[in-house]
């Protein structure tokens, strides 16, 4: 069986992890700071990249998109194994950080929310009324 998209995935995780680690290390932390997340990032940023350049096939696109829901339980799976106690230890970078995600992720949602018109999107057909006219009176 053709996997498609580890490879992508593959480059993604360990720039991830190195980046991650060289935060950590300016940060003084001993440990990985956001490996996985900028991993998560550097998948989806490449993903689209290739997208408007053509590089991708169809089953890549797949095999790219199925690893990037993935993503989700190896964070979770990764999280369960850190010693939270020792990066308490390490300093309050890792309390900061935990906030500052919550508060940018949740200012983020709120954003998103209130500049969303009620718009259909791209892929959802219009709903129109019996008679023709769209719904909302648009």
């Amino acid at each position: 069986m053709i996997i498609y998209g580890v490879a992508l995935l593959a480059i993604c995780t360990l720039a991830g992890v190195i980046m991650g680690d060289a935060l950590g290390m300016l940060l003084g932390v001993k440990s990985n700071v956001g490996g996985v997340g900028i991993a998560m990032i550097l998948l989806i940023c490449a993903r689209l990249y290739m997208q408007k350049r053509g590089g991708m096939t169809k089953d890549c696109e797949m095999g790219v998109g199925f690893w990037g829901a993935m993503y989700i339980p190896v964070v979770v799976a990764m999280a369960a194994q850190q010693n939270v106690v020792t990066a308490l230890h390490g300093g309050p970078v890792a309390v900061l950080a935990a906030i500052g995600s919550v508060v940018i992720c949740g200012c983020t949602i709120a954003l998103i929310s209130r500049t969303h018109k009620g718009e259909p999107l791209p892929d959802e057909p219009a709903q129109v009324t019996p008679l023709g006219t769209p719904v909302g009176g648009r």
